[in-house]
């Protein structure tokens, strides 16, 4: 317990960092971006630990798969809580520019922080760990250099394999976006530990360019175009996808609903009706 006690002080720590970079920055809307930064630091920090867990944990700390999938629905809930709005992920900003709901320079900006906000977890990771507080994270420090990657099948299913994710999870986010949170934040969490959880054996499902780089594009076993093409062009095209069928278009690219018409009904005046009946 005491290897899950540390990591749990770890969590803890990275949930303040980011709830007050939040609150610190929250006056300035023009900084928007700055959350999405604290956000995707949140989210990467705390799920590179949770990789801990699940690759060391069970045989050095007596954590089962139970536990790991216990504490990343717990992580992902406090995330959607916390962060509200800043999602930290590069495909929901995408979507929110493909929507028309944001400019070019607010989507680069997001999208930079969002990633300067993974490498930055990266390190800070790397520095917990080398604390050596627990056998875990002894034997992670050891396993470092060596890590296992997240894609465990060829470049082509794994892409599939993100995409048809992405797919899911964009469209089921789309279709609550105008629920309460008190709805769409459990929802989305559960929706999510289910993908990774269900997705574990292929690509751990991360449906985020920038989550996976932090978590996997530094281990060997692929190159950084292959690790490119599954987490990150897969997931663009899931989310393209799902926007098309839920929309019907892509309002940035076609401004003509493509898939769904709209019946127009004419209505004809009380009084038309009734000279009609006369005559």
């Amino acid at each position: 317990m005491s290897g899950l006690n540390a990591s749990l002080g770890y969590f803890l720590a990275a949930v303040i960092f980011a709830a007050f970079v939040r609150k610190l920055f929250k006056k300035w809307p023009r900084l928007g971006f700055v959350s999405e930064f604290a956000s995707s630091f949140m989210l990467v920090a705390c799920w590179l630990e949770i990789q801990t867990i699940v690759e060391v944990g069970e045989w050095a700390g007596g954590l089962g798969p139970d536990v790991t999938v216990t504490i990343l629905f717990v992580v992902l809930l406090t995330h959607g809580v916390i962060c509200g709005g800043a999602s930290g992920n590069p495909s929901l900003a995408v979507q929110n520019f493909l929507q028309l709901e944001a400019s070019t320079l607010p989507t680069l900006l997001a999208v930079a922080a969002q990633f300067l906000g993974a490498h930055l977890a990266l390190l800070a990771a790397g520095f917990f760990w080398g604390l050596e507080l627990t056998d875990m994270h002894i034997i992670k420090v050891l396993m470092s250099s060596e890590c296992s990657a997240s894609l465990l099948v060829p470049v082509l299913q794994g892409f599939f394999t993100e995409s048809a994710c992405a797919f899911i999870f964009h469209l089921i986010h789309l279709s609550l976006r105008r629920r309460s949170a008190l709805i769409r934040v459990p929802l989305v969490a559960v929706l999510l530990t289910f993908l990774s959880h269900t997705a574990r054996p292929y690509t751990s499902a991360y449906i985020n360019p920038s989550l996976a780089y932090g978590l996997t594009f530094h281990c060997p076993g692929f190159t950084f175009r292959e690790y490119a093409v599954v987490y990150w062009l897969s997931s663009l095209t899931g989310m393209a996808l799902a926007l098309l069928l839920y929309m019907g278009h892509i309002p940035r690219i076609f401004a003509k609903n493509l898939l769904y018409c709209r019946k127009t009904r004419l209505r004809v005046p009380k009084g038309d009706k009734v000279e009609k009946k006369k005559m």
